[in-house]
């Protein structure tokens, strides 16, 4: 069952705490400059409510709560995430160091994507970085389907392929090469605990 989500709005048709993405979208959609996050706990919203967007924008909307947890991720680690509005719809995805929260790339939007697509192509494209540079920690990702994929080597998605989306399908293919051409490690890759640690630091905080 879906976690309960709070969608604080600063700047749209209507300001407040909404309780579903639903009602959160029709105060910002198509409202130039709204500004709006989710927050995984009422507490939270109503914090971030009283302060100002700007305090909460690109920044993880439950902040620092894996470093209260009884059992921590693994440091130093990266931890990556997709956003796609739609399904298909516009996706983007990207990639932050997990202690400082630094974000360190951030791919596209795409249009025509899905938010499995989008976190596939974050975690290869993290530990790409992680080969290029000669690093060694571990990748998380929220998304199960994701994981498997880049285990097996292989984007299972069911996406259509199309005029606008054919720049994703070429990023799957590099992604499914790089793969090919290099062995992971049983830990490479790991589950970001939400329930524990909070939303993934990556998060996209829109929905």
């Amino acid at each position: 069952m879906p976690r309960q989500k709070y969608y604080v709005v600063w700047k749209g048709r209507k300001t407040g705490i909404f309780t579903s993405w639903a009602e959160c979208e029709k105060q910002v959609k198509g409202f130039v400059g709204a500004e709006y996050k989710a927050f995984g706990s009422l507490q939270e919203a109503e914090t971030a409510f009283g302060s100002v967007y700007e305090a909460y924008k690109g920044k993880p909307s439950s902040s620092g709560k894996w470093k209260e947890a009884s059992v921590k991720p693994i440091l130093p680690s990266i931890c990556v995430d997709a956003a796609c509005s739609g399904s298909p719809g516009r996706m983007e995805y990207r990639g932050v160091f997990l202690e400082s929260g630094r974000e360190f790339f951030r791919i596209g939007p795409f249009p025509d994507g899905t938010n499995n697509v989008g976190e596939f192509l974050a975690i290869v494209h993290a530990l790409s970085w992680l080969l290029k540079h000669d690093q060694h920690m571990p990748v998380y990702s929220d998304s199960v389907n994701a994981i498997a994929w880049v285990f097996t080597g292989e984007c299972r998605t069911k996406l259509k392929r199309t005029g606008r989306n054919a720049p994703i399908f070429v990023l799957i293919g590099s992604a499914e090469n790089w793969l090919a051409e290099n062995e992971l490690k049983d830990d490479a890759v790991l589950k970001w605990d939400t329930g524990l640690w909070g939303e993934n630091p990556a998060d996209f905080g829109r929905k």
